[in-house]
């Protein structure tokens, strides 16, 4: 059975959590800290260019990159804050932005 977690009032630090999950699992806060930097390193190899784009953190969160295409500049757009008057939209390059999705079970632990 799952153990019982009390709400934090604050946010930890990268020592405390180390020292927090080191304690918790009986590791040594040096193979704590070394398991976060290879997870670090796991998801920047599936999200780096060139790769499948998507990293799965089982039961907790997805990360994944979406491709914005380029956008050409503009002129005479409507102006959305200001009815009635136009104005020019500048060109953007093209990007890729990382996203984070939580599922299922972290959702149920906000709930």
């Amino acid at each position: 059975m799952a153990k019982k977690t009390t709400a934090l009032k604050e946010a930890m630090t990268k020592t405390q959590l180390l020292n927090e999950l080191a304690d918790n699992t009986g590791l040594a806060k040096k193979d704590v800290a070394s398991v976060l930097d290879e997870l670090a390193v796991q998801v920047e190899r599936h999200i780096k260019k060139g790769a499948v784009g998507q990293f799965t953190l089982p039961g907790l969160l997805k990360i994944k990159t979406v491709k914005k295409p380029a956008r050409k500049a503009q002129k005479g757009v409507p102006n959305p804050f200001n009815p009635g008057t136009t104005m020019d939209v500048a060109a953007k390059p093209a990007s890729v932005q990382v996203k984070a999705l939580a599922l299922k079970k972290l959702k149920d632990m906000a709930g």
